[in-house]
């Protein structure tokens, strides 16, 4: 992370401060943004024509769908839905679609974990869950994998993120990917420095269940699993989630950090 960056993170920390890395060359997330797009840009390459469906969790600021929709050929083609919890990063992400002309990008200021955020747009042909699964415990990362088996039409692809740290889980969710109906189109490398995948979704969900079911982990609240972080971090929010049943409840706290995952 920049000086700048780090500077913004350890004064006040804030969501809407933590996308500044974004924006500094070379830097961890900037690469991480960069392999997501192209992802996204392959999906949409791939895609029959027609019109198409996306969904974002915890979307932050957008920068990863409208940055690809606003110059692909079928951005168009796309109703999308972006559905992020933090006003300030939501009201960005509305600003980035507006000024791109993508009318049928709609963001919702709205907790992830809710199915209906997602209603009347699932399944979807693509699924995005990225800076999610590296804020919620394994066996909410599990869960998750399902939802998006029920998320995500046939045919369509999840691009899903987490960091490598230790211990590596991007093994096992590929894993749990393939184990709902789920093929590997790409994943990347070790070295890389982020864990992302983009797997597609060939067979209809092994789990059961419907859009209506579906209960996704929502990243802000308590950290389950922490792990370490730089220093200027040290005063962000982290995040964990707890399914009870049909309801999930998001405990929502202050003073930990963040994992870029």
């Amino acid at each position: 992370m920049s000086g700048d960056a780090a500077g913004a993170a350890g004064g006040d920390w804030s969501w809407v401060s933590w996308h500044q890395e974004y924006d500094v060359p070379g830097s961890g997330l900037a690469q991480r943004l960069a392999a997501v797009q192209a992802q996204i840009a392959a999906t949409l390459d791939q895609a029959p024509p027609g019109p198409l469906r996306a969904i974002s969790m915890c979307a932050g600021q957008g920068r990863d769908l409208i940055g690809v929709l606003a110059g692909h050929p079928r951005g168009r083609d796309v109703t999308a839905r972006l559905v992020e919890l933090d006003p300030a990063n939501a009201a960005t992400a509305r600003e980035r679609a507006a000024a791109a002309g993508l009318a049928r990008v709609e963001v919702v200021t709205a907790d992830a974990a809710e199915p209906a955020a997602y209603a009347g747009l699932v399944p979807a042909d693509l699924v995005l869950a990225c800076g999610v699964f590296g804020n919620i415990t394994a066996a909410d990362i599990e869960r998750t994998v399902g939802c998006c088996a029920q998320l995500c039409a046939t045919g369509g692809t999840v691009i899903w993120t987490r960091g490598r740290w230790a211990p590596d889980l991007v093994p096992q969710i590929c894993a749990w990917f393939e184990d709902r109906g789920f093929e590997r189109r790409w994943v990347s490398d070790p070295g890389a420095g982020f864990g992302a995948g983009a797997p597609a979704h060939r067979h209809p969900a092994a789990t059961g269940g419907g859009a209506a079911d579906v209960h996704v982990p929502d990243r802000r609240g308590d950290q389950a699993e922490p792990r370490p972080a730089p220093a200027p971090l040290a005063s962000a929010r982290a995040a964990n989630a707890r399914i009870t049943g049909a309801r999930i409840t998001s405990a929502r706290t202050a003073g930990r950090a963040p994992p870029a995952g």
